[in-house]
């Protein structure tokens, strides 16, 4: 909120914030329309857990992903947006995977949890060559180390926000057997699922041996496509969980907004027929971001600033290091982390808006990684361009 607001008192480029500021795909939009001309009745509630075209829906596409026959009265709940997903999900002691999306520790605390934090470790890189999230790692050690007869939960989150990372299946397959061996249940934050790159696969955890039993998988029809303010969530699991979650959610939001959810089924209806073909939105959409990403990553390289090249997701980080050295006496209050005060410095001084990659720490973790700041790229050629235009000045400004 912050360096949003920063932003528009210093009429900045908001590379920071992540949601696309282009339209949905037309079909999208045109379901939404279709949903609030159509029927009177969908002005009014519909099912508590879900309007129920969208639940069989989700089952139907979802199920075949997972290898699951997926029941949409017992295995599916929709909420508003991944964000209401995952406040129905959290509870006890928690394990967290750093960096990690900045709601889930203080979930975890209003839940009366305590969550336990491990570390992705970047690793090495060739001399003249981009970092790539894909060497970030866990170390196995350390991970098994944070289980404990205690430990109720883990929460994954693949593509990572903000690193962009995405998971392997070896990596999962850790994951998995940890939480396996310790009874252990995976909360699995996958709104990012349809946005991996250069190859890489998305694998859901749930998918795996063991895991569909003990997994609660994420989604958001917000990321899905591009469409953050129709705030349409859901999530997939065994209804020995979702019993529970559905208890949360009857208790607490109750009910998701009857047209978004329409909408979101119509989508989900388009797409199923065209799912693998070059058509597709989920095939055409990660190839046009792609494109963004390798955009911006060129041209924030041109001020010195080194991006670490993402797996997926809507992010990337870049390493600041180069200006810590140079410049390390920036404004800014007593201990805050370098890259809070370095973002705050670029608002004001070079016109280019992002996150602080401590946020997405904990406060004892926090100054290990305050070298690097949070990039969004999926943008408008029109807010790429203006971006160009800032680094240019900012080029020129440095001189041969």
């Amino acid at each position: 909120v912050e360096f949003v607001k920063m932003a528009s008192e210093c009429d900045a480029v908001n590379l920071g914030q992540g949601f696309p500021d282009f339209p949905p795909p037309d079909f999208a939009v045109e379901a939404f329309r279709h949903a609030l001309s159509s029927d009177f009745m969908l002005n009014q509630y519909t099912k508590a857990f879900g309007y129920p075209p969208l639940t069989k829906m989700l089952a139907s596409f979802f199920g075949k992903l997972l290898g699951q026959e997926i029941d949409p009265l017992k295995n599916v709940l929709v909420t508003v947006g991944a964000y209401g997903a995952l406040f129905t999900a959290f509870q006890a002691l928690v394990i967290i995977i750093e960096p990690f999306f900045d709601c889930y520790e203080p979930m975890t605390l209003m839940a009366g949890g305590r969550p336990v934090f491990v570390t992705l470790k970047p690793g090495p890189t060739q001399e003249g060559e981009l970092d790539s999230s894909s060497t970030w790692q866990l170390d196995p050690t350390e991970l098994a180390s944070k289980f404990s007869s205690r430990t109720k939960a883990l929460i994954l989150n693949t593509p990572n926000n903000p690193l962009g990372k995405v998971f392997s299946r070896e990596e999962l397959e850790l994951v998995a057997s940890l939480c396996r061996q310790h009874d252990v249940i995976c909360i699995t934050d996958e709104v990012y699922q349809w946005l991996v790159y250069d190859g890489y696969q998305h694998v859901s955890i749930a998918s795996l041996p063991g895991m569909w039993e003990r997994t609660l998988t994420i989604g958001s029809a917000g990321k899905t496509f591009s469409a953050t303010g129709w705030k349409v969530g859901w999530v997939l699991g065994p209804d020995s969980l979702m019993k529970h979650l559905r208890t949360v959610h009857q208790n607490s939001i109750y009910h998701c907004p009857t047209q978004s959810q329409v909408a979101v089924a119509r989508s989900f209806e388009h797409e199923q027929l065209r799912f693998g073909q070059p058509d597709s939105y989920f095939v055409q959409f990660p190839q046009a971001m792609q494109r963004a990403r390798d955009h911006m990553i060129h041209s924030l390289q041109s001020v010195g600033l080194k991006p670490v090249v993402p797996q997926g997701s809507y992010f990337f980080i870049a390493d600041i290091s180069d200006f810590k050295s140079k410049m390390p006496d920036l404004p800014g209050e007593v201990d805050e982390p370098y890259d809070r005060r370095f973002v705050k410095w670029m608002i004001k001084n070079k016109g280019l808006v992002a996150i602080p990659v401590s946020v997405f720490y904990s406060v004892p973790h926090r100054k290990l990684f305050d070298h690097y700041i949070r990039f969004c790229f999926v943008k408008d050629e029109s807010t790429l361009q203006a971006m160009d235009e800032k680094l240019q000045r900012w080029k020129n400004e440095l001189g041969p």
